[in-house]
């Protein structure tokens, strides 16, 4: 890995994780003091990341963290249940008994986590929810045989991330939602090969997630992401 990939996941996760709110200027002189590094390599980070974008160019006024707003919110959760349902029934129809082992090691780490944050969920706690979370659904269309899928899919599962980790943060867990349970039926599905009721469940699990994230943005128990 290059100095500047380097950077480019760092600076990301910051971006991703809250760590720089939406609208926050992102300044070279203090990035280069923060990371340590040079103006080069900062520079081709934040272009990168410009075009996934996580941040935004002004002419004369450099870059910031892109805003987030309920719209585009929906708009990247519609087009995850586009991408991710059909590399799903792809992944269910063509996965060996590698991705099946991968699913339930998947599904067990995040259960582990899951069941930790009914205990307290700190940042650290929630930074672990959404790396386990991440990892089972990639893990869930693994085996499509795309590559553009699944890029696609990475692309849209980072903006949603960004609202999911600044919601949590911000706003008390729904105490009427069973995660463990929605995440299981999805790895039952799978594993019986049902490609049609694993893509339905999928595109429920994540409705049910924008329905919450809208509510936190709808009430204003958010401020930062405006």
């Amino acid at each position: 890995m290059t100095l500047s990939d380097t950077v480019y996941e760092r600076l990301r996760a910051d971006i991703v994780q809250g760590r720089f709110p939406p609208l926050q200027p992102l300044r070279l002189e203090q990035l280069k003091q923060q990371y340590g590094v040079g103006f080069s390599p900062l520079r081709e980070a934040l272009n990168r990341l410009q075009g996934e974008r996580l941040v935004v160019s002004a002419a004369q006024r450099g870059f910031r963290v892109r805003a987030l707003s309920v719209t585009e919110m929906w708009d990247a959760v519609e087009s995850r249940i586009l991408v991710e349902g059909e590399a799903l029934r792809r992944s269910v129809e063509q996965g060996g008994d590698d991705w099946e082992a991968g699913l339930v090691a998947g599904f067990h780490a995040l259960s582990l986590v899951v069941k930790r944050l009914g205990a307290g969920a700190d940042a650290p706690a929630l930074e672990e929810l959404e790396r386990r979370h991440r990892e089972f659904h990639a893990a869930l269309i693994s085996a499509c045989g795309s590559a553009w899928l699944l890029d696609f899919a990475g692309t849209l599962g980072t903006e949603t991330e960004r609202y999911r980790t600044l919601a949590l943060r911000s706003a008390t867990l729904r105490r009427d939602r069973d995660l463990e349970a929605e995440h299981k039926a999805l790895l039952d599905a799978a594993l019986e090969r049902d490609a049609d009721r694993a893509a339905d469940l999928l595109e429920e699990h994540y409705r049910e997630t924008g329905q919450f994230l809208e509510q936190v943005l709808g009430q204003g128990e958010a401020a930062a992401l405006r």
